[in-house]
């Protein structure tokens, strides 16, 4: 059996009861990185073989690690933070599992898009989630796409590039469209800035930003 099991993205305190019993069950964790996941897993004293499962490994390792499921090993996979499979590695696996007959679960637990969703202040009882966009070929067309779309949207991006990102937000969505930017979400320095897209563009073009961030827009 494969478990799917979310970790925190932020506060460690974030992990689930369940999730740690899960860790602890479990013949074998994948991690996206094992120094990261590391951490996490001394901090609640879960002692099971860890190995590297990510998105250049994947193709490789996964036909030994069905064949290790199907003989019987139970393994949990792990992302950095977040749920695995959502922006994260782990789509594969499932779907070899799948092919398989191997029972896949996934734990409920953390992920980035909806504490963002839900302090946003912007309406989410329906919402396009984009992940991440292209970082160059198709990215324009990904933009005019959400510009168009009459619910809310978010997106992930990173620090280096958010300013970027807000800046052709609103060249395509409109300068007055409202947004909101929820950086480094559960963790010591969280900021949830809200503005017009113009008006973010402007603050986060003008300095340094760091961590994980998580972009929210109005619909049109």
């Amino acid at each position: 059996m494969l478990y799917l099991v979310p970790t925190p993205i932020g506060n460690l305190e974030d992990m689930t009861f369940r999730a740690v019993k899960i860790l602890r069950a479990v013949d074998l964790i994948l991690a996206e990185d094992t120094r990261t996941s590391k951490k996490l897993l001394n901090h609640y004293e879960i002692n099971v073989p860890l190995r590297s499962h990510h998105a250049h490994n994947e193709h490789g390792t996964t036909p030994g690690l069905v064949e290790h499921l199907q003989g019987g090993a139970t393994i949990a996979l792990i992302s950095d933070a977040g749920t695995p499979a959502i922006s994260d590695p782990g789509f594969y696996l499932v779907r070899e599992c799948v092919k398989n007959d191997i029972k896949v679960e996934c734990l409920p637990g953390a992920t980035a898009i909806i504490p963002a969703l839900a302090a946003s202040g912007l309406p989410c009882d329906k919402f396009h989630f984009e992940g991440f966009l292209p970082h160059k070929k198709g990215r324009q067309t990904r933009v005019k796409y959400l510009a168009e779309l009459e619910n809310t949207f978010a997106l992930y991006e990173s620090p280096h590039r958010i300013g970027k990102c807000l800046t052709q937000l609103a060249e395509f969505c409109g300068a007055e469209r409202n947004a909101v930017v929820c950086r480094e979400l559960t963790k010591l320095h969280e900021e949830v800035r809200r503005g017009t897209l113009v008006e973010l563009a402007a603050h986060f073009s003008g300095q340094k930003t760091k961590g994980e961030i998580v972009v929210v827009v109005a619909g049109k």
